[in-house]
């Protein structure tokens, strides 16, 4: 009985498990930082704008994240890749930023000191993103290919543990 090769499914893929998880953490924070930046400028924005700015800034990182994740493909990995990275260095900057000059903040930021008023999530949350991209691109690659059916019964099918070592 001849078995049918099956693709094994995507470790990539953001329609199940950790990928789905993580691009539903990203549009809780798309959706949080990007309505509290524009509701903060335009409501009070000359009181804060630099960080209300800021604010609007990260929600805009993250629904760009959101998206790219979401979707997947080689060029919006790509994206996802940039996204996360800014927004690593965007914690990393803001958060050095009003721990060192804490009067330019008189308001605080989504990234004010490393994401502390969201559970620091926004500190972590790129981490998580950029090792969930590194180490999915690996499983990804080698997902894709499927070699040949063996049959267990056959005895012309060769088995991988008797083949020499390379």
């Amino acid at each position: 009985m001849q078995r049918t090769p099956t693709a094994p499914s995507s470790p990539s893929s953001t329609s199940a498990g950790f990928g789905r998880l993580l691009v539903l953490v990203y549009g809780i924070l798309a959706v949080a930082a990007t309505v509290r930046g524009a509701y903060q400028l335009a409501t009070d924005g000359a009181s804060a704008p630099l960080a209300y700015g800021l604010s609007l800034g990260a929600g805009v990182v993250y629904v760009v994240a959101t998206l790219a994740l979401g979707r997947g493909t080689p060029g919006a990995r790509r994206v996802a890749w940039v996204a996360c990275a800014v927004e690593l260095g965007g914690v990393l900057a803001v958060g050095v930023a009003t721990i060192v000059d804490a009067d330019a903040f008189p308001e605080a930021t989504v990234w004010s000191s490393f994401g502390q008023g969201y559970g620091y999530v926004p500190l972590v949350l790129p981490v998580v993103g950029l090792v969930w991209l590194a180490r999915t691109r690996r499983g990804a690659a080698s997902s894709t290919t499927v070699g040949p059916a063996t049959d267990p019964t056959d005895p012309t099918d060769p088995d991988p543990k008797d083949a020499p070592d390379r």
